[in-house]
């Protein structure tokens, strides 16, 4: 069933402590999440073994870091991630970023996080 979606209808969580997600899609085949950090907040680094991702900032300023390389993200850019290439996603900033997370298929049970 078709149907209209927002960020203020959407599924929501917290992850990391004080960070939002928003469920834009959530299926088998295709996620879609629109997330929230605060200033000075990172994910865990990690990797997915068969999901391949696409980072889009919506707004402020990130760091997606992709195995060992940084990409330093403004508004309205973004970075594939490959299955198997550990990543994490930082806001080094002092303002909030949110940016879109798009998964083929769904992270769901694909996640690996690395050693710190």
């Amino acid at each position: 069933m078709t149907k209209k979606i927002s960020k203020e209808t959407a599924e929501h969580y917290m992850w990391g402590g004080s960070c939002d997600g928003w469920h834009l899609v959530k299926g088998q085949e295709l996620s879609v999440i629109h997330e929230r950090m605060p200033a000075q907040t990172a994910e865990v680094r990690h990797y997915h073994e068969r999901a391949r991702q696409f980072f889009f900032v919506l707004s402020g300023q990130a760091v997606l870091e992709v195995e060992g390389v940084r990409h330093a993200l403004g508004s309205q850019e973004g970075v594939e991630v490959p299955p198997g290439a550990a990543h994490q996603m930082k806001n080094e900033g002092e303002e909030a970023v949110e940016f879109l997370v798009i998964s083929q298929p769904t992270t769901r049970g694909d996640r690996i996080n690395e050693e710190s």
